[in-house]
């Protein structure tokens, strides 16, 4: 079955239950052969600017044609799929079912359109078990969920007895400039880790806030991940976060808990590796009791003033 994933997290899936697809999207690049896929789509958006920067284009990309993606015509139909996988979570984070379902009508590619829309782990595992029967991998996929199952488990049996007054509040930001609270599978996520997220509930929306919002709440715990951002770029843009007003005044900047995390795979990508996040979030949150999140995963923000480098917690 020729297999074309407009999706990263649905590329992860497809790489974890045994199918190699035939195309993928530009970002696709876990596991690391997924890079060398023919790239089927293209982004109208530099990467490399700043927040504020990226957040203008995307609005003109928008006005001017419509979206951020164009799927490249040619390569679909060399590609020739039987199935395309792509989503309908965000329009600006991935290429969506509507822009490929006007992809197909301008070509004669005779493919299954198989839409993700993720918004918590249930629906992560339902995605698995989906794909693994649209794709003949039923038992790979079970295994794969059971796994991943255990895995979250884990983490929840050594958090469920931690008493409420006992769980640190946690704002996780999937945008610097302007601001916004990451939503969808993440206070689930950190509510499995441990922490309190009293900016959001779990399925909401990743939404703009205002500055004052997060001051007003006041973390003990605040994550910078904005979406599409590794984690070198992440720290790059710190001073987006470090130099708003105010900031050297938050409980997690006093208790030194501001942590820069690679969002562009662990935060905004809700495929497989929403596990490692959680495991992630649990070392952040609750550092005596779980290890510290790898180095190339998250590390501390300090204020301006502070001095450089340091462990993570």
């Amino acid at each position: 079955m020729r297999v074309v994933s407009l999706l990263p997290s649905a590329t992860e899936i497809c790489y974890a239950i045994g199918v190699e697809p035939v195309g993928v999207s530009h970002e696709c690049d876990w596991p690391p052969q997924a890079a060398d896929r023919p790239s089927i789509n293209r982004s109208r958006i530099d990467p490399d600017q700043d927040s504020a920067a990226i957040n203008e284009q995307v609005a003109q990309a928008e006005h001017e044609y419509g979206g951020v993606y164009e799927i490249k015509l040619d390569a679909l139909e060399r590609a020739d799929p039987d199935v395309i996988i792509t989503q309908g979570v965000c329009d600006v984070c991935a290429v969506d079912t509507l822009l490929v379902e006007d992809a197909l009508a301008q070509t004669d590619v005779d493919a299954e359109i198989v839409t993700s829309d993720v918004h918590s782990l249930d629906d992560l595992y339902a995605d698995v078990e989906r794909l693994g029967a649209v794709l003949d991998r039923e038992d790979r996929a079970s295994e794969f969920v059971a796994d991943l199952r255990a895995r979250v488990n884990a983490v929840r049996g050594r958090t469920d007895a931690i008493d409420r007054e006992d769980r640190p509040s946690v704002a996780v930001l999937d945008w610097l400039d302007p601001v916004m609270i990451a939503g969808h599978w993440m206070p689930e996520l950190v509510a499995a880790a441990g922490g309190s997220y009293p900016l959001a509930e779990a399925g909401d929306r990743s939404t703009p806030r205002a500055w004052s919002e997060i001051r007003d709440a006041d973390p003990d715990v605040l994550v910078a991940a904005p979406c599409g951002f590794d984690l070198e770029q992440t720290l790059d843009s710190e001073r987006d976060l470090t130099d708003r007003p105010g900031f050297s005044d938050l409980s997690a900047v006093q208790s030194g808990r501001v942590h820069a995390m690679d969002g562009h795979h662990f935060v905004n990508r809700p495929g497989p590796r929403l596990v490692d996040t959680l495991e992630s979030l649990a070392g952040l949150i609750h550092p005596a009791a779980f290890d510290d999140p790898p180095a190339d995963v998250a590390r501390s923000i300090r204020p301006p003033s502070s001095e450089p480098d340091g462990p993570t917690h």
